[in-house]
């Protein structure tokens, strides 16, 4: 990829995705094998105003090795460190940009347990820092850049380097960052018309959801009274306006926690901790998860809605059309910062505070509000050509918003 095209989605990522105040502290999380953008992203940092931009980079195959070699010891705790920078940086209000690319498959094989273990470290470790990045007290975002063995799974017939050059192109579509035009305009464009839909949907205040299609999904989802929509960028606590997820086509809220009872079919394989696990059945009966299937990796997925009491029950609830800019290239990423904006979703673990108010409730004052409180939140595609979502309002009048996957609304 040229290097001024790797400059502009690097100024994207950093002008749109965190749109940093003068002097703000910039932490980038980025494999090493994305060093080149990684580098272009510190650049931009600093081009826009940042005062420090401080790296912190991780490789697949060490996070392997360690996962089947270390001490059974090591995944019972969190490196001291790592915590006092997360909450450190968290608390004065630093802002934080991700540069998530990985090997879907990294850790096939590795026990689950251990990555249960160490996911739960981890979450009972920094929990005050992930209380602040939910309610952002601060700007974060998540971009992505190709690695070989991704590249690779998404396309299988193609060699290493034409496997790489597709999935750019891919992505620098899906981002907007493939045209002429300025694609720090474009995004602010493609801001407001998320904004227009989600005005729609915080304006009829529904109190239930109803999702039906032919995989198999017949669900309903009660949200919470005084419940809210956010799409595209969202206001940290910090002033700024950011974008937490480049690309996002999603309009998102919580259910309640206790009010989602059906079944719902993922259409889409999910890359879970470094596993794919394919066909997800779920079973929910007053918004816990009472049977969970896959035809791939079920101990896996197992693990994951079992890491807390909040794992086994709906945090987010997100509606993307079908004919979506992602959706309509006909790839499966096996990343979910795509295939989640590629299709409706919803996300088992943690509720962002999508109560008006909730952003200054305590952990209990959320719950008894009606939010999922948890040390995980992973986003699981259930959108189809046929899905169907229709409304309800407190009075009972059902408005339909989508149908045969599209808004209608």
């Amino acid at each position: 990829m040229d290097r001024e095209t790797l400059k502009r989605y690097a100024r994207l990522a950093v002008e749109v995705g965190i749109n940093p105040n003068k002097g703000q502290k910039l932490v980038i999380n980025c494999p090493v094998e994305c060093a080149e953008f990684g580098r272009l992203c510190v650049e931009a940092g600093y081009y826009a105003g940042c005062g420090e931009v401080i790296m912190l980079w991780n490789d697949d195959v060490c996070t392997r090795l360690k996962y089947l070699h270390a001490e059974e010891s090591v995944f019972e705790s969190y490196p001291a460190w790592q915590k006092v920078l997360l909450d450190s940086c968290a608390k004065e209000g630093a802002a934080r940009l991700s540069i998530h690319a990985e090997d879907p498959e990294s850790l096939k094989g590795v026990d689950p347990a251990r990555i249960r273990k160490s996911q739960k470290a981890a979450g009972l470790a920094i929990a005050e820092y992930r209380e602040l990045q939910m309610k952002n007290a601060f700007p974060w975002c998540v971009v992505s850049v190709p690695v070989k063995s991704w590249a690779e799974k998404v396309f299988p017939n193609l060699d290493g380097d034409k496997a790489m050059e597709k999935l750019w192109a891919a992505i620098l579509k899906t981002v907007r960052a493939d045209r002429e035009e300025d694609p720090v305009e474009l995004w602010k464009q493609h801001i407001a018309t998320l904004s227009t839909r989600k005005e729609k949907l915080n304006n009829l205040s529904f109190k239930y959801l109803k999702y039906k299609n032919s995989l198999g999904t017949d669900l309903t989802v009660e949200l919470p009274e005084n419940h809210f929509w956010e799409a595209g960028s969202e206001k940290a606590g910090t002033g700024q306006i950011f974008v937490p997820n480049i690309p996002t086509e999603e309009i998102f809220t919580a259910p309640k926690r206790d009010g989602v009872n059906g079944v719902v079919c993922a259409s889409m394989p999910l890359v879970l901790d470094g596993n794919i696990v394919e066909n997800i059945r779920f079973v929910i009966k007053d918004g816990k998860i009472t049977e969970a299937h896959s035809d791939t990796c079920l101990d896996v997925l197992k693990n994951a809605i079992s890491v807390d009491g909040g794992a086994s029950f709906l945090g987010e609830v997100a509606i993307v059309p079908y004919k979506s800019p992602i959706s309509d290239m006909g790839i499966l990423f096996y990343n979910t910062l795509f295939d989640e904006n590629a299709a409706c979703h919803f996300a088992f673990g943690d509720s962002y505070p999508m109560v008006k108010g909730a952003a200054e409730m305590t952990e209990e004052e959320r719950l008894k509000a009606g939010l999922n409180s948890s040390l995980t939140h992973v986003d699981f595609m259930v959108g189809t050509k046929d899905l169907s979502i229709v409304g309800v309002t407190a009075d009972g009048r059902e408005v339909p918003v989508l149908a045969e996957g599209d808004f209608v609304l």
